[in-house]
């Protein structure tokens, strides 16, 4: 089996986890500055950016892993919005996205809190659910990433450049 079919298989589901997880977090970032708008019973000020922020990368996720999703779907191999470069510069963005998010609320948070411990922080439970999806929408936008960066390097070799298609 080509490599071509793998990456018109496996680019739906990659980008499909990208945008379910990234809607998880969506939900739970916007909750949270909701409360922390509402009721301003966020711990500090970089608490309640550092939310916002993961609301930010969220809304970035989804709205464009579904559009880069579809426009794959619709013309794998046709469109420059669907070569190599496109896909390279959109995860690039999105990496350091999700690597600031995940990282500042792994801060904020010390690596995790024990709700049954703590005292400073409210919502333990969805700030602990926020730090957990944020790593794993890193780590697939990570994979994706590398995975583009493999191809781009193949469509180079073979002389496409990275204006090639990726699939």
């Amino acid at each position: 089996m080509a490599l071509e079919t793998h990456v018109r298989r496996g680019h739906p589901i990659t980008f499909g986890l990208l945008v379910i997880f990234g809607i998880v977090e969506l939900a739970i970032s916007a909750w949270l500055v909701s409360r922390f708008h509402a009721r301003h019973d966020f711990s500090s000020l970089t608490e309640r950016d550092r939310v916002a922020f993961t609301l930010f990368a969220s809304c970035w996720t989804v709205v464009l892993g579904f559009f880069y999703g579809i426009l794959f779907w619709h013309s794998a191999a046709g469109s420059i919005l669907t070569s190599v470069a496109s896909h390279m510069i959109f995860l690039f963005l999105t990496w350091v996205f999700w690597t600031a998010a995940a990282a500042s609320i792994t801060v904020e948070l010390g690596g995790g809190l024990d709700c049954n411990t703590q005292r400073i922080f409210n919502y333990c439970d969805q700030l602990n659910a926020l730090e957990a999806f944020a790593w794993i929408e890193w780590a697939l936008t990570t994979f994706a990433f590398f995975f583009v960066l493999i191809r781009g390097v193949q469509a180079a070799r073979r002389g496409d450049g990275y204006r090639g298609a990726l699939a």
